[in-house]
Formats: structure tokens, C-alpha cells, sequence
């Protein structure tokens, strides 16, 4: 009687690269992700685990830390299955809470708890069609004085006036990201819970290009709102980013 086979091991994660992985892709979806601001704090995995989608883990830079991101950028021009950006109802503000993550295949991507948004058509498709779990906002942007200032106050569905003001100076180019830079920002898919699955979808863009920047003010209460312990002290780092033109596309091959 043969041996029985022994259980699979855990996969590694895949390495972390500023740019995607595998070829170009048909375009389910197209945007631009323009004057982005990136806030992120250490966090505990234990405080990460229960938030994410089944078959999910939280991912670690140093097998012990993972990290809670507050992303504020100008979505622009999102379009579908190829077709032109909309201009009006595809363009708005949004502001993010992410958390970071490892499927049972080691594919690294973000998992979402709250994306404030302020157009509210879009706002009720994406809730819809992909269970993602945006919200209404009132927002702003301004670039004034060689800053740029992101407001967000939540109208629906809630913790209704949930907030979040972000203001940082952009300061110069970086060269040479650090390996926890492209750890934070570098993530090519996202995972979500849809229809009772764990679904994976990818995304391709150009390297990041990546900036110092000097924050200004930050005053959120978007990071609780999303089930997380309140951030202790200022952001561990701070990165600011012109954008990048975006698709997402199908699963890739394998997964």
C-alpha cells in the first residue's frame, strides 16, 4: 500500500516588485489614480487577522509587522471594458483605509475596510457589483502654496460624519525607494469577499513614482471607523506620488 502523500506546506509569498507581474491584460476596468498621498502605520497582525477575507492572512515586511494604510488620492476618468473614462461620475476624490495581505497561492495584494468616495452612483455600483466596501463622502482636494490638502467627511452608509484631513508638502523625487517603500505601495491586486468567495483581482501601472513629503495636519477618525485600533502617534511613513494610469484585469493564470 503506497505511503500517503504529505500535506502541502505553506507557499511562499510571492517577492515584492515595483513593477507587475505577468503580461498586459484586457481591461475590465481603466482609471487614473492621480496626487496621492500615502499614510501608514505599524500595526499588530493580531488586530489585522480577523478583519480579512477567508483564506487571507495579514503580510508582514518583517514577519511581524504589517501595516494600516490611509491612501487620499483624485480618481479620474474610471471607464469600462476598454471604453473611454467618464468624466463626471468616473472623476471625484477618494480616500482609503487598506490593510495588506497573502493568499494560500503567496499572491500579495490590499484588502479594503472603508472607501470614502464622492460621486454616489459609483458608489452604490462598486458596493453592488463587487462588495466593496465604499462609502459616500463629502470631499475635497486643494493644491495651494505648494501643498495639497484632502478633506473627507462620511454622509452614508456609516459611522455616519466619520472623517479624515490630510494635508503634506511634496518634497523631492526618490531614487532609490527602500525595500518597505515598494512593500507599502508596490501591490498589484486585491482581495475581497464576493458572493461568498475570496476573490483576486489584479491590476497593472507603471512604477510608482515616489516622493518625500512633510506632513502638515492629519486629522482621521477613518482608520477606527474601519474596525482597527486608533493609530498610535504620527505615521511611520509618509510618501506622496503625482499617479499612475491604471487597468484591472481578470485573474491571472494559476490563481
Amino acid at each position: 500500500m503506497p505511503a500517503p502523500r504529505p500535506a502541502p506546506g505553506p507557499v511562499s509569498p510571492e517577492a515584492v516588485s515595483p513593477r507587475p507581474p505577468g503580461g498586459p491584460m484586457p481591461p475590465l476596468l481603466t482609471q487614473s489614480w492621480l496626487d496621492l498621498a500615502f499614510l501608514h502605520w505599524a500595526a499588530d497582525p493580531a488586530d489585522v487577522a480577523p478583519l480579512l477575507p477567508p483564506g487571507t492572512v495579514p503580510d508582514t515586511f518583517d514577519g511581524a509587522t504589517t501595516y494600516v494604510g490611509l491612501v487620499a488620492f483624485r480618481m479620474y476618468r474610471v471607464g469600462v471594458l476598454g471604453l473611454p473614462g467618464i468624466p463626471y461620475l468616473g472623476t471625484f476624490p477618494e480616500t482609503n483605509v487598506r490593510l495588506y495581505t497573502v493568499d494560500g497561492h503567496g499572491r500579495r495584494g490590499v484588502v479594503f475596510r472603508s472607501l470614502d468616495a464622492s460621486r454616489l452612483i459609483p458608489v452604490l455600483v462598486a458596493r453592488a457589483a463587487l462588495r466593496l466596501p465604499y462609502m459616500w463622502s463629502r470631499m475635497g482636494f486643494e493644491r495651494s502654496g505648494g501643498t495639497v490638502a484632502y478633506t473627507s467627511r462620511r454622509r452614508w452608509p456609516g459611522p455616519r460624519g466619520a472623517r479624515s484631513r490630510i494635508v503634506l508638502r511634496p518634497g523631492d523625487a526618490i531614487a532609490g525607494p527602500t525595500p518597505l517603500e515598494h512593500f507599502l505601495t508596490a501591490r498589484w491586486a486585491l482581495h475581497t469577499s464576493l458572493f461568498g468567495r475570496t476573490a483576486y483581482l489584479p491590476n497593472v501601472h507603471p512604477r510608482w513614482p515616489l516622493h518625500r513629503a512633510e506632513l502638515l495636519e492629519c486629522d482621521e477618525d477613518l482608520v477606527t471607523a474601519g474596525g482597527l485600533p486608533a493609530p498610535a502617534g504620527a505615521p511611520m511613513s509618509v510618501l506622496y506620488s503625482p499617479g499612475v494610469p491604471v487597468r484591472f484585469g481578470p485573474q491571472r493564470r494559476g490563481g
